[in-house]
């Protein structure tokens, strides 16, 4: 037998026929490839970039990057329990919400067992419940939106683990407090409710969350939040993870020692003070999205309104040759065929001339499809 039959061979069926989840392209290659200067709105990263305070933070620590970080992320988490009125011991760090999701569903699932979540939902939670072996189910959405009823009527005695990004990425839809409430009432016992909050900052919504008072009251349920959107830390990879003190003892058992750097941590814990740094992201954001919903419409454009720092549209046409001819205008977007909307585009929310680039850009796309 070859070598290459053999490993095969190891490799489990589940794993084998996994297509691997691909990024958004770097700007570096971008320019280098085709010789402009590019944009990158494809990422849903913070356009104003890092908090000050955690730049300084990290200057500092430089000198000591040959010292392993604090394992167990001591002084941040102190911080965030603080901040969020939650003991320390129902709080856990990763390296980023990505990381946290593949520990949950490692934690969870297995063969037998379901993964249960919304069709057009972060496309990382269906991936991760793959590579554990277990069963991927999805029902349809709603308006765009997490249909909580039509999961509700989905459980079984299997589902194990029920994700809600909340907004969703790639819609920007909310799910509000009250729908959530009303599918943790039917919940089952042995199943956990996971509820992605990562573009929380950006909500200005009266109903949106509860999540914080689910955590202090013991509830089945896990909340995943992120540094690398409002606070402009994506590079440095870190997230954590609130919920039941059992459950995070459970995850601390599986993640690396080491998972999380000591810069991503002071980073961290400065960005967490600076709160006037989230203020001008969230106010940046605020305009960026309002001049994008006042001027697509005006192209013609169907597009979902949205509560994060992106917007999702549909060109009426193929999204992949939109993001082609985009791309050789230096404008990077996220097409979303791979999710299994051809037709489909999300955008990040950049500056106003990142806003304006893109718009003019995605004009001149049109009016090439449009007959002489």
């Amino acid at each position: 037998m070859s070598t290459k039959k053999s490993l095969a061979a190891l490799i489990p069926p589940y794993i084998a026929g996994i297509q691997p989840y691909i990024p958004g392209k770097p700007i570096e290659e971008v320019e280098r490839e085709l010789g402009v200067e590019a944009i990158k709105l494809a990422s849903n990263e913070n356009p104003l970039g890092p908090s000050p305070k955690a730049v300084e933070a990290m200057q500092r620590y430089l000198r000591e990057s040959h010292r392993y970080p604090d394992a167990g992320g001591y002084y941040l988490r102190r911080k965030l329990s603080e901040r969020h009125q939650i003991p320390m011991e129902q709080i856990t760090l990763g390296a980023g919400s990505t990381e946290l999701i593949q520990l949950v569903t490692r934690l969870l699932l297995g063969p037998g067992v379901e993964g249960l979540t919304s069709e057009f939902s972060f496309v990382m939670f269906p991936l991760s419940v793959r590579t554990a072996g277990a069963t991927r189910v999805e029902v349809p959405m709603k308006g765009w939106r997490f249909d909580l009823e039509a999961l509700a009527e989905r459980l079984s005695p299997r589902t194990r683990l029920v994700y809600i990004a909340n907004p969703n990425n790639p819609t920007g839809t909310l799910v509000r407090a009250s729908e959530i409430d009303q599918l943790l009432a039917r919940l089952p016992e042995s199943t956990v409710l996971m509820l992605d909050e990562a573009y929380c900052d950006y909500v200005d919504h009266p109903d949106y969350s509860r999540s914080l008072e689910y955590v202090r009251e013991q509830r089945t349920v896990l909340v995943l939040r992120t540094f690398s959107k409002v606070h402009g830390l994506a590079g440095l990879r870190i997230g954590y993870a609130m919920g039941h003190p059992e459950l995070i003892a459970a995850i601390d058992k599986l993640r690396s020692p080491f998972n999380v750097s000591r810069l991503a941590q002071v980073a961290a814990e400065a960005a967490l003070e600076d709160q006037e740094h989230v203020r001008r992201s969230v106010e940046s954001n605020r305009r960026g999205l309002e001049f994008l919903a006042r001027e697509l419409p005006r192209l013609g454009l169907a597009y979902v309104p949205s509560y994060a720092n992106f917007v999702f549209l549909e060109t009426g046409n193929d999204a992949q040759q939109d993001f082609h001819a985009l791309l050789k205008m230096g404008v990077i977007v996220r097409p979303l065929g791979f999710m299994g909307m051809p037709r489909a585009l999300r955008v990040t929310v950049g500056t106003e001339t990142e806003n304006r680039r893109f718009l003019d850009s995605l004009k001149k796309v049109l009016a090439t499809r449009q007959p002489a």
